[in-house]
């Protein structure tokens, strides 16, 4: 309704549509130093993810959280977001 509403929706779809790289392919690494943390109920397929970026921390959460992250779980998300750039220094 947020989305109608503010008549957003198209935009916030787009990013679906740029990715370059067509069905099948994979993009090419950047080098970036990246960290990802996966919560409950969210998708994160590990194989996937670092055959295209650098994965340097991966965090699995089990039964806390979901897709919004911010919101539900604040503290456990900064705490990686810490530990992740402590890491990097």
């Amino acid at each position: 309704m947020l989305y109608w509403l503010t008549d957003t929706a198209t935009s916030s779809a787009y990013v679906g549509y740029v990715d370059e790289a067509g069905r099948g392919e994979v993009d090419e690494d950047s080098g970036v130093p990246t960290g990802v943390l996966v919560f409950a109920h969210d998708v994160g397929i590990r194989r996937y993810s670092e055959a295209e970026n650098t994965i340097v921390r991966w965090t699995d959460v089990e039964g806390r959280g979901g897709h919004f992250a911010a919101l539900e779980e604040p503290d456990l998300l900064l705490d990686d977001v810490r530990v992740f750039f402590a890491d990097l220094r």
